[in-house]
C-alpha cells in the first residue's frame, strides 16, 4: 500500500478536505518530540534522597520482616555451631588452656575472634538481639491490627451471597407470622450463641441482613506463640545473666557449704554476683545403690541410687533428713541439686621419706565400666623430700582372669583392691597453673614402681600398707567409702521458661485447629407473604470443617422457623449453588416454582 503523504494524512481519525489547508498545516504538522533517553541513561529519572529518618525507617522495616526474622534464627542456628568444635572457657577453662599451648599459631586467632566464648562474645549476643528486636517488630503491627480488626464490625453484607462457598435459601411460609426483621433477629440470637460476634443491618428496609464474625481467637493464638517466644528468648538471658551452675562431688560423711570455694566446678551468669548464693549446706549420710541380683542376662546392673543427706538451709536453720534420687532433685535456696554420678572413694594415708603423713583421707575413683572399674590418681604435694604421685585403678571385686589380668567381677565391693603404680618429683602443682585433679602428669616425674621396673607394681588390699622403694614413704588403703556427684543449678527464670513455653504450646494449637469464618443472612418479604430467607458462609484461609458448619446451622434455622412445617414443601434442604454462580441476590429468595 502506498504511504500517505502529508495531504492525505488525518488529525484524529478524520479525513482532510479541501479548503482547510490552514488549519491541516497547524494540525498536521508534526510537533517536535522531546528526545528520548538512550537505553541505560537515568538524566530524566532523579531519585529522591531517603534523609536520615527515610534510612532508619527502610532499615526498621527491612529488620522486622518475616524474612529477616527467619534469616536470624537461621543465623543464630549457624553461629552456635564452634561452641561444640572448640573447647568452652567458662565450661573447662584448663581445656580451654591446653588447646592454646598445643596450638600456639591457630589459637590466638580463635581467641582474638571470641571462639572460645561463644556464647558470651559480641557477635553471637548481636545476632541474638537482633532477633530478638526482629520478633518484637513482627508482632507489635500484626498486634495492633489485630485489636482494631476486633473492635470493628463484621463486614457488609455482599449483594451476592450465592457467590459464597456455602450457600443456601429457606422459604418460611406466610402462617408462621415471621417478618424479615425478626427472622434476622433470630438469626442474630443464633449466630451468638454459637460464639459470633453479629452485626444487624437495615432491620427497618425491605430487606434486612445481619453480618456475623468470628475466630479471632485464631490471630490471637498466633499473637501469642509468637509473643511467647520473645518472652522465652527473654527469660533465656535473663537467666543467663543472673543465673550460675555448679558441680560437686561429695563423699559419704562429707559435708558441702554453698559458697563460692566449695564447688568443684562453677559457671556464673554474666551479671553474677556473690551475694546470690544462698547460705545452706547439705551432708551425704549414706549412698545406696540397689544391684540387679535376680536377673542372669542383667546381673550386676544397677536398678537404684539413693543418697540419704542432712539438709540445713541457713547456719541457724534446724537439720532435716531428705532423700536425693535420680529425677527427682532438691530444692535449696532458689537452687536444684541433682544427683548426676557416684562412684567409689578409696581412704588412703600416704607417709612420705620422713614419716610424716602427706596425705589422709578419701580419694575419688572415676568409674571406667558397669563393674565400677575406676581410675584413681593420688597427689601428695606435701611429701617431704619429694612429692609422690600414684595412679592406677581400683577394683570394687577384683578377680583374675586365665592371663593373669586383675579386673573387677561384680559392682560391689566384695574384694576391694588398689593397683597403682607410683612416682615422684615436681607435681606441678606449685606453679599456679590450672590442672586436673584426675589425671597426673607423668613427663617430669620418676617412676618408682610400674610393671616395667624390678619393684613391680603396687596391690593393695584393704588395710594394707606398702613402702615405697627407696626410703620414699608408703601407701596404706584403710577403707572404702561411696561418693555422690552433684549438679547445682540456679535459674531465676526458669519458671518463666516454663509459663512462655506454655503459652507457645496453647498459642500454636490455637492458630492450627480454630478457623476464621464468616456468616451472612439476609431475609426478605415475598409478595404472596412468605419470608425469603438466604445464607452464606465464607472461610478465611482452608477450612475442612465449613460445609459441617453450614449443615449445623441449617439445621438451626430450620429448628427455629420450620419446627411444625414439611421441610420437602418449604424448601428445607441444602441449596446446590456453585461458587461463581452469577445470579442475582434477588434471585435467591425467589419462591420454587409449582409442578
Amino acid at each position: 500500500m502506498k504511504n500517505p503523504t502529508n495531504q492525505e494524512q488525518t488529525n484524529h481519525g478524520n479525513t482532510l478536505t479541501p479548503g482547510q489547508d490552514d488549519v491541516t498545516d497547524k494540525a498536521t504538522t508534526p510537533r517536535p518530540s522531546k528526545p528520548r533517553p538512550s537505553k541505560g541513561r537515568r538524566d530524566d529519572a532523579a531519585l529522591p534522597a531517603l534523609g536520615l529518618l527515610g534510612t532508619l525507617r527502610w532499615a526498621w522495616t527491612q529488620l522486622t520482616s518475616m524474612k529477616t526474622a527467619l534469616f536470624l534464627l537461621l543465623l543464630l542456628a549457624v553461629a552456635a555451631v564452634p561452641g561444640s568444635l572448640f573447647p568452652q572457657r567458662p565450661a573447662d577453662p584448663s581445656v580451654v588452656t591446653q588447646y592454646l599451648k598445643d596450638n600456639p599459631e591457630t589459637g590466638p586467632w580463635l581467641d582474638r575472634f571470641q571462639l572460645f566464648d561463644v556464647y558470651s562474645s559480641v557477635w553471637f549476643s548481636a545476632i541474638y538481639l537482633l532477633l530478638f528486636i526482629s520478633l518484637i517488630g513482627c508482632v507489635i503491627p500484626r498486634a495492633k491490627a489485630h485489636f482494631k480488626a476486633m473492635r470493628s464490625k463484621p463486614p457488609r453484607t455482599p449483594s451476592r451471597l450465592s457467590r459464597m462457598p456455602e450457600y443456601g435459601t429457606l422459604a418460611v411460609p406466610a402462617e408462621a407470622s415471621l417478618s424479615p426483621a425478626d427472622a434476622v433477629r433470630d438469626a442474630a440470637k443464633i449466630l451468638r450463641r454459637r460464639g459470633y460476634r453479629v452485626d444487624v443491618r437495615d432491620v427497618d428496609g425491605d430487606r434486612p441482613s445481619v453480618g456475623a464474625e468470628r475466630g479471632f481467637a485464631k490471630e490471637l493464638g498466633n499473637l501469642v506463640f509468637h509473643t511467647s517466644l520473645i518472652g522465652v528468648l527473654a527469660c533465656v538471658a535473663l537467666g543467663g545473666l543472673f543465673g550460675y551452675s555448679g558441680q560437686k562431688i561429695v563423699v559419704e560423711g562429707e559435708s558441702f557449704v554453698n559458697t563460692l570455694v566449695s564447688y568443684d566446678t562453677f559457671t556464673p551468669g554474666s551479671n553474677f554476683s556473690e551475694s546470690q548464693l544462698s547460705p545452706y549446706s547439705l551432708t551425704l549420710d549414706e549412698f545406696e545403690i540397689e544391684f540387679d541380683r535376680e536377673s542372669e542376662t542383667h546381673y550386676g546392673q544397677p536398678l537404684d541410687f539413693t543418697a540419704n543427706m542432712t539438709v540445713k538451709e541457713g547456719p541457724d536453720a534446724e537439720a532435716e533428713k531428705q532423700v536425693l534420687k535420680v529425677n527427682s532433685p532438691l530444692t535449696l535456696g532458689g537452687t536444684r541439686v541433682y544427683l548426676v554420678g557416684n562412684g567409689y572413694a578409696p581412704v588412703v594415708t600416704v607417709r612420705d621419706g620422713d614419716g610424716n603423713v602427706a596425705l589422709e583421707g578419701p580419694v575419688v575413683a572415676v568409674p571406667t565400666d558397669a563393674m565400677y572399674t575406676s581410675l584413681a590418681v593420688i597427689k601428695a604435694p606435701d611429701a617431704k623430700p619429694d612429692q609422690l604421685g600414684f595412679v592406677g585403678f581400683f577394683l570394687p571385686t577384683a578377680m583374675i582372669d586365665d592371663a593373669g589380668v586383675s579386673y573387677s567381677g561384680d559392682p560391689d565391693p566384695f574384694n576391694p583392691q588398689l593397683n597403682l603404680n607410683s612416682f615422684y618429683g615436681d607435681l606441678g602443682l606449685d606453679e599456679g597453673v590450672p590442672s586436673n585433679v584426675y589425671v597426673l602428669e607423668t613427663e617430669d616425674l620418676t617412676p618408682l614402681n610400674s610393671r616395667d621396673l624390678d619393684a613391680g607394681g603396687i596391690v593393695l588390699g584393704a588395710n594394707q600398707t606398702y613402702e615405697l622403694p627407696d626410703g620414699k614413704g608408703s601407701i596404706t588403703f584403710d577403707g572404702l567409702k561411696r561418693y555422690a556427684a552433684l549438679d547445682i543449678h540456679y535459674d531465676p527464670a526458669k519458671t518463666g521458661v516454663l509459663v512462655f513455653a506454655v503459652l507457645a504450646l496453647s498459642g500454636l494449637a490455637a492458630s492450627l485447629f480454630l478457623a476464621r469464618r464468616r456468616v451472612w443472612v439476609r431475609a426478605g418479604q415475598h409478595p404472596d407473604g412468605r419470608v425469603m430467607i438466604e445464607y452464606g458462609l465464607l472461610a478465611r484461609g482452608e477450612d475442612p470443617r465449613l460445609t459441617t458448619e453450614a449443615a449445623a446451622l441449617r439445621g438451626l434455622f430450620a429448628a427455629k422457623w420450620l419446627a411444625h412445617q414439611d421441610p420437602q414443601r418449604h424448601n428445607v434442604g441444602r441449596a446446590t449453588v456453585p461458587a461463581n454462580a452469577s445470579a442475582d441476590s434477588s434471585a435467591a429468595v425467589e419462591p420454587p416454582k409449582d409442578r
